[in-house]
């Protein structure tokens, strides 16, 4: 209920909307084990809706605001609720998000697809998702776990890494990142002594601790969330002396995680979508806005947002079935490439009778789901801070 209450306020606090106002929803775990992400997020994604609005160009002069919705990442009722009031009740045009792949999956599965509106996720990553049923509907700025597991188990092989013990958050995205790092691990030579769930919202992992630690490896790679289990996982480890380091994903990769464990995690690795060729230059302009740009996707955020804006402007109309058709057209070539802070330049362009190909802060092309290849960062700890060491 406490959830639900929560989302509601969100929503009830967004500023107060012209009745000419396109409505866009970005829906995001406002609370939950990712909530100290998702503020960053939902300023991305705000970030390019201003730039739109701003520019004056956008279907001669209209104006595109973000309507705020809570999916807990965890919770799909509630997560479901809030996309049907945004869907229903708000009358959003698209919407931007979710964020975990669970809800992703409920909103798309119930409200989004069933209603025809577009939904553009930043980072719900699970393997599942390419194979939805969407109606050509639901895309996403953040690659694949398929993907993210190929790379966290090379980069494992490229440090002479060969053993590990696994543990992952007990829903879609933990289980789908595991099987594919499972896989991808043992392909290039290694080892997974043990891989365990474990649940999110315990006081106590000391349990689940010793049986990992019992395997005997001395590696624990913690696939799970930033703000919940996870962290406490790695808490637990940390205390318990278990194991000699961690290697993370994109879910584990917060500056709140440093702040709880502190110098007990410098040498830990991760992996997180970025990197890509405009990522200087999106830094940059988010930073000349007050935005932290390299945040854990801040950049997947302004592009899913940018993208629907443009799509609207191919389209000329709001309307969301014209959306979902021009998505393909304005994300790919052919078409003028347009990087980070370039939004009003092409619904200049669009306007003009032109085309675009948005390549945005990370890269984007979709593939024939509506998905993209993406780059990753390879991170490691140090002091107090994660620092980037290569790109893959």
């Amino acid at each position: 209920m406490k959830k639900w209450l929560i989302a509601s306020t969100l929503l009830a606090l967004s500023a107060p909307l012209a009745a000419e106002d396109i409505k866009v929803g970005i829906i995001l775990g406002f609370t939950g084990p990712i909530e100290s992400l998702t503020p960053g997020m939902a300023a991305g994604a705000d970030l390019a809706l201003d730039e739109a609005s701003n520019s004056g160009s956008l279907l001669d002069g209209k104006t595109v605001v973000g309507v705020r919705g809570d999916s807990t990442c965890i919770d799909a009722a509630a997560a479901t609720a809030a996309a049907e009031r945004l869907i229903t009740s708000d009358g959003v045009a698209a919407i931007m998000g979710a964020d975990c792949s669970g809800v992703t999956t409920a909103i798309a599965n119930n409200v989004a697809v069933p209603n025809g509106v577009v939904m553009v996720s930043p980072s719900a990553t699970s393997p599942a998702l390419s194979t939805i049923d969407d109606k050509g509907l639901f895309f996403r700025t953040a690659p694949s776990d398929a993907r993210q597991g190929q790379v966290l188990a090379a980069i494992l092989k490229s440090r002479g890494i060969d053993e590990v013990a696994v543990t992952y958050t007990n829903n879609d995205y933990g289980k789908g990142l595991a099987e594919s790092f499972g896989r991808a691990f043992r392909d290039v030579g290694g080892r997974i002594s043990i891989s365990a769930a474990h649940e999110d919202g315990k006081a106590d992992y000391s349990a689940e601790v010793g049986a990992l630690s019992a395997s005997g490896s001395r590696m624990l790679a913690v696939f799970g969330y930033v703000d919940q289990g996870g962290r406490g996982i790695i808490q637990a480890s940390v205390d318990a002396d278990a194991f000699d380091n961690f290697v993370m994903a994109d879910g584990m990769v917060g500056e709140s995680l440093i702040a709880a464990i502190g110098a007990d995690l410098d040498g830990a690795i991760a992996t997180l979508p970025g990197g890509a060729e405009g990522a200087d230059a999106f830094l940059e302009y988010a930073k000349s806005h007050g935005i932290a740009g390299d945040g854990p996707f801040v950049p997947e955020s302004y592009d899913a947002a940018a993208l629907i804006v443009l799509a609207m402007q191919a389209a000329g109309s709001a309307d969301r079935a014209a959306i979902q058709s021009k998505m393909m057209m304005v994300a790919n070539a052919p078409g003028a490439k347009i990087g980070p802070g370039e939004i009003g330049k092409a619904l200049k362009i669009i306007a003009a009778g032109g085309e675009v190909d948005y390549q945005g802060a990370t890269n984007v092309e979709f593939n024939e789901v509506g998905e993209v290849f993406g780059t990753y960062k390879e991170l490691e700890i140090g002091s107090g801070k994660f620092n980037t060491v290569k790109i893959h």
